[in-house]
């Protein structure tokens, strides 16, 4: 479906959610392949159609501060600069989880890897669906899908439905860091470079 999403749209993505299937999502980075983050099968089948094995957990999307909030135990002072600076945007943040939480991703070793994307169709979805478990619309190894149409030709009749938001603004994965107390590590380069991550932190990332 094209955007911008109506209510009625909303709903109906929320209940393929609810239900278990996939959806492919526009981000403001690269288009995304969505499901349940508390459903095992969801995740399942959004490994399985990636062609990825439980060692890729997936990130999840948010909303905003407050979705994190509720994923994770405590936001280390250093990882709400980096959210107050790049958020919504194309930073991704891993956190330790919530020990209770039930979330299902794959092997995360007890973390959670959290992003705002800028783009808002999608924000208003996850105020309704809540988090989304959403990692890059591409078969693994394959390029990310820019665009709905490319993510079709990737996954065809295994997503439920597709959210065309017309080509990804900024076209490259977001950056990746870990956050650790006081300390981070960045774990993947993509939009977000070194030197904005060092201005924000007042220091280079941890080897």
């Amino acid at each position: 479906m094209r955007t911008p999403l109506n209510n009625k749209d909303i709903a109906h993505l929320n209940t393929q959610i609810k239900s278990g299937k996939l959806l492919v999502v526009p981000t403001d980075t690269v288009y995304g392949i969505a499901a349940d983050p508390f459903s095992s099968s969801a995740v399942d089948k959004l490994l399985t159609a990636k062609g990825r094995g439980r060692d890729f957990p997936s990130p999840v999307l948010v909303s905003g501060i407050s979705q994190v909030e509720s994923l994770v135990p405590e936001i280390p002072p250093l990882a709400k600069k980096f959210m107050n600076s790049f958020w919504p945007g194309a930073l991704t943040i891993v956190l330790i989880a919530r020990e209770d939480l039930s979330l299902d991703l794959g092997i995360t070793g007890g973390t959670v890897a959290i992003r705002q994307p800028n783009q808002k169709d999608l924000l208003e979805l996850m105020e309704v669906t809540g988090p989304l478990a959403v990692t890059s619309a591409n078969l693994h190894g394959c390029s990310p899908a820019q665009s709905a149409t490319q993510a079709r030709d990737y996954f065809g009749d295994k997503v439920a439905d597709y959210v065309d938001a017309g080509k990804s603004p900024i076209g490259k994965p977001s950056t990746i860091i870990k956050v650790i107390g006081g300390d981070y590590w960045l774990l993947r380069m993509g939009a977000i470079g070194v030197d904005e991550l060092k201005a924000v932190a007042g220091k280079v990332a941890n080897d």
